[in-house]
């Protein structure tokens, strides 16, 4: 075979990329600033593919694949870095994708959170949603808010529910609890039941799933705990209106109610390519919890939530749109980037136009807008 796990992964590594495909009939593909790139050689056999999954494959996680069509896990090679690796059968084969998990973690600065959400880190209780989706960044921002957490106070016993373990957090000032569903525990709602009987102080539930893990997860809140969840939805309105609407017609006003109440915060992120140089940047919306948008939880009026977001600057609030149009201002993204991921692309348009004449109005140069 001409290829091996350990010079796959190296490469991975070397390159600074987020994902290694391997697929029969194809040669091993990398995922670099979002692109796929195939690696030079020839295209993988069945065999070269069930080798080389089982290298780092453990018999158990093979029985999985068997039985259930696949497996998670998470593994470290060597000092280097961790994986993600969800192996899976695809026509009848074997398939893998390794997600790398950089061993090093980033600050809120270098991540570009805004700095209204360090506040957030030391509140008593409540709930906090990172929201995005997939591949956007929210286990790396959820990770380094867990980091500062662990960093600077002596008064938190965290308790982490992940499937996988992705970031392993070495006790600091705090006692950090890391329980992966399938190896320490079933299931997140089972997770987080007995998680309130562990002293926590602050939860972080990897993803919230189902009606039993969004209910656990509130109730954690409610009796005093500082609560971490993500979602894959984008916008605050959006995700208050997921969690409402996983619960029975009944007992919606309820949760409006108790929602309006424990919510903290509401992060929503994406990672888009950049226009200036490789690389992505992110893109964030942050809504924090007023009197009046906990009154509109409870009337149900999420949709009125943006206009508080757009005047919330002095809570710290950003609405999406406007960090786009402050990115694309930076020269950081392209206008097509802009249009294509707003909230609200109609008032984006005349924004960029009201941009662009103003510029050519002082004879500025306009933001590089190559895609």
């Amino acid at each position: 075979m001409s290829y091996s796990m350990s010079d796959l992964l190296q490469l991975v590594v070397a390159e600074g990329s987020s994902d290694l495909h391997l697929r029969v009939g194809v040669p091993p593909v990398i995922r670099l600033h979002g692109v796929l790139h195939k690696v030079e050689g020839p295209p993988l056999k069945q065999e070269d593919t069930e080798e080389l999954m089982r290298s780092i494959t453990s018999e158990d996680h093979i029985q999985q694949v068997r039985e259930r069509g696949g497996a998670d896990f998470g593994f470290a090679f060597g000092e280097l870095a961790r994986f993600r690796v969800s192996v899976f059968k695809e026509k009848g084969q074997f398939g893998v994708v390794a997600r790398q998990i950089p061993s090093k973690l980033l600050t809120l600065e270098q991540i570009g959170i805004p700095p209204s959400v360090r506040e957030l880190l030391y509140k008593p209780r409540g709930l906090v949603l990172v929201t995005g989706p997939t591949g956007s960044g929210k286990t790396t921002s959820l990770a380094s808010m867990i980091n500062i957490i662990n960093e600077e106070r002596d008064d938190a016993h965290i308790i982490t529910i992940e499937d996988p373990i992705e970031y392993y957090h070495k006790h600091k000032k705090s006692l950090v609890t890391q329980r992966e569903i399938n190896v320490d525990v079933p299931n997140f709602a089972e997770a987080l039941r007995r998680a309130l009987r562990q002293d926590p102080d602050v939860v972080l539930v990897g993803e919230m799933r189902d009606l039993e893990t969004i209910d656990a997860a509130i109730t954690a809140a409610e009796t005093g705990h500082l609560v971490f969840g993500t979602l894959h939805t984008t916008g605050a309105a959006k995700t208050i209106d997921r969690i409402v609407n996983a619960f029975p017609v009944n007992q919606q006003e309820q949760i409006r109610i108790q929602l309006s109440t424990v919510l903290q915060a509401v992060i929503s992120q994406l990672l888009l390519p950049r226009c200036d140089k490789p690389g992505r940047t992110a893109i964030f919306e942050i809504m924090i919890n007023t009197p009046s948008i906990a009154a509109l939880i409870r009337d149900n009026k999420t949709f009125r939530i943006n206009s508080d977001i757009q005047t919330g600057a002095k809570y710290g609030m950003v609405t999406l749109d406007s960090f786009l149009i402050d990115k694309y201002q930076q020269g950081m993204i392209s206008q097509e980037e802009v249009i294509t991921k707003s909230q609200d692309p109609s008032t984006i348009l005349a924004k960029l136009q009201e941009i662009q004449q103003s510029q050519m109005g002082s004879g500025g140069d306009k933001p590089s807008d190559q895609s």
